[in-house]
């Protein structure tokens, strides 16, 4: 028997698979033949809904990192700078600095 070509299915499916055997109106062999999906596959794409169903109700919005300010980074790192080169001369005046890097 020839193997059939790897199947890429579409989010959508998968979600309306598992919606399939969630509710449990059809058993996984009914669910395979009629969606032509390996059972397996349908039981894993139901864990992967039941696992991330929390985070549709805005569970990830406390998991999302604080918007970065860009212009004050890049105003610290213009400050940084200035004091690392104001430094740098002073201690070469002072030979406490050897010949530039």
């Amino acid at each position: 028997m020839a193997r059939r070509p790897r199947r890429n299915h579409s989010p959508a499916f998968k979600a309306k698979v598992a919606l399939a055997a969630v509710r449990g109106e059809k058993t996984l062999a009914e669910l395979a033949q009629q969606f032509d999906v390996h059972p397996n596959q349908i039981t894993q794409w139901r864990a992967q809904l039941l696992e991330s169903a929390a985070s549709v109700f805005g569970a990830t919005s406390e998991a999302a990192p604080p918007p970065v300010d860009v212009k004050a980074l890049h105003a610290k790192i213009g400050e940084l700078t200035l004091e690392n080169d104001f430094l740098e001369s002073a201690l070469t005046k002072a030979g406490l600095l050897g010949a530039k890097r």
